[in-house]
């Protein structure tokens, strides 16, 4: 960031301009990951998201157009990492446990979205900006719906990741004997 921010507007059309970009990144990301995913449920969550997140990008423009601004993004290096960090844990996961994998990493998405669009909602409270408010708060509830649906299909999902481990030939815990050594 180049110089001191001395205005909570400024740092609005800063924060504005890097969910813009977070945005942008998630629409190159989301059809990856729902390719990847083994579990229908995660494939339509995560086809249903990029379908959400085309939609907040289409909000994130009008209220660039409130404030008479070009819509435009600042490079968001948080969100960068965080699909940087997806697309490894997609490689590395043993198939039994890369749809939870997945989901840990979307949540974490999940969870840097609703921060954003929840301070920039508020700024725009604060600064008067009503319909740029009600636009923010919108995507805001839906990336709420979207962290608590990846949160159900967890549920299902982990355990499964679990007892594929436990069915495996590895001995269960408690199950190997061990000899101790007296020196």
């Amino acid at each position: 960031m180049k110089g001191t921010m001395r205005e909570l507007n400024e740092l609005f059309l800063e924060q504005l301009a890097d969910v813009y970009d977070a945005e942008k990144q998630l629409l190159k990301a989301l059809p990856k990951m729902a390719e990847a995913a083994a579990s229908q449920e995660l494939q339509s969550a995560f086809q249903e998201h990029l379908d959400q997140t085309e939609r907040h990008v289409e909000r994130l423009e009008e209220v660039f157009e409130i404030v008479g601004k070009p819509a435009k993004g600042k490079k968001c290096e948080a969100m960068e990492g965080l699909v940087s960090e997806a697309k490894e844990m997609m490689q590395e996961a043993e198939p039994n446990v890369k749809d939870a994998a997945m989901i840990a990493a979307a949540q974490k998405v999940e969870h840097y979205e609703i921060a954003s669009y929840g301070c920039l909602r508020t700024w725009a409270d604060l600064l008067e900006m009503d319909q740029a408010s009600a636009l923010l708060q919108e995507t805001l509830d839906e990336e709420k719906e979207t962290d608590e649906r990846l949160t159900d299909i967890a549920s299902t999902i982990n355990v499964d990741a679990r007892e594929e481990v436990e069915t495996s030939d590895k001995p269960k815990r408690g199950s190997r004997k061990t000899t101790k050594s007296r020196s």
